[in-house]
């Protein structure tokens, strides 16, 4: 079994080796160009890194835009001017793929989030605490539009609770759930572990990390959008969330690789 696992992960490296030299090639040979990106809000820490080091590796550039995967979904369908949409589902991408408004054959899964509840004072955080009743208020992301919040609200079902029991302000999205827990307008709120582990370390506070099991996995699509069908600095971008650079960035951040 041993032999057979250091086999399996010899070859996985080879392939990654592979895809890095190819990705490098491609970046050094095509001609600059500029690339519009919609980002999920969970994603926008990890993607401005990515954004660095992307363009220091390219002669591309890219300009990042943060959001609600739900929002921007409305957006893309009437004309918004992206290139890439990179979600924090799989749904949305998968429709554009559908209406014809992204190219065919284009929709990567560049990370899997992690749901956490967080106190940025350090509060206790736990299931039984949310259960006796324990915060005044909880964040979170509006379920229709943001993933992470249909993500918390599937949590709260698990226990037997509602946005009605635990009194919930909602944000537009992750980032803004995050930003009423971060500034104190709600003691604990659901939010995407990236977003903790891109603050500095003695301004993480404390998280309870729920069951996977607990929620729909949250896999991140990304793809590319038709109106950039011949743009050379959108496809290396989304071709290099999966080398091994890219991947390196996302681990750190708390993401599991697809």
């Amino acid at each position: 079994m041993a032999l057979r696992g250091v086999r399996w992960r010899s070859r996985r490296q080879a392939a990654a080796s592979i895809f890095t030299l190819a990705f490098c090639f491609s970046v050094s040979s095509l001609r600059a160009e500029e690339a519009k990106i919609a980002v999920a809000a969970n994603f926008m820490p990890v993607a401005q890194q990515l954004e660095e080091v992307f363009e220091a590796r390219s002669d591309h550039d890219v300009t990042l835009i943060s959001g609600s995967t739900g929002k921007f979904f409305a957006q893309i369908k009437n004309g918004a001017p992206f290139d890439v949409f990179l979600a924090a589902d799989q749904e949305r991408p998968a429709l554009l793929e559908e209406e014809g408004a992204a190219v065919p054959g284009s929709r990567i899964t560049y990370a899997v989030g992690t749901l956490v509840l967080w106190s940025a004072a350090g509060d206790n955080v736990s299931a039984s605490t949310l259960k006796t009743g324990g915060y005044a208020r909880l964040a979170l992301a509006q379920p229709r539009l943001a993933p992470y919040g249909a993500a918390g609200a599937d949590v709260l079902a698990e226990l037997g609770l509602d946005c009605v029991i635990v009194r919930c302000v909602f944000g537009e999205n992750v980032a803004q759930a995050f930003a009423f827990v971060k500034i104190g307008a709600a003691p604990a709120g659901f939010v995407s572990l990236s977003q903790v582990l891109a603050l500095p370390e003695d301004a993480r506070g404390a998280w309870w990390t729920p069951s996977p099991t607990d929620y729909a996995p949250i896999r991140q699509d990304g793809v590319l959008l038709a109106r950039a069908a011949g743009n050379d600095a959108a496809k290396a971008f989304l071709a290099f969330l999966h080398s091994d650079e890219a991947m390196g960035i996302l681990t750190d951040y708390g993401y599991a690789l697809p």
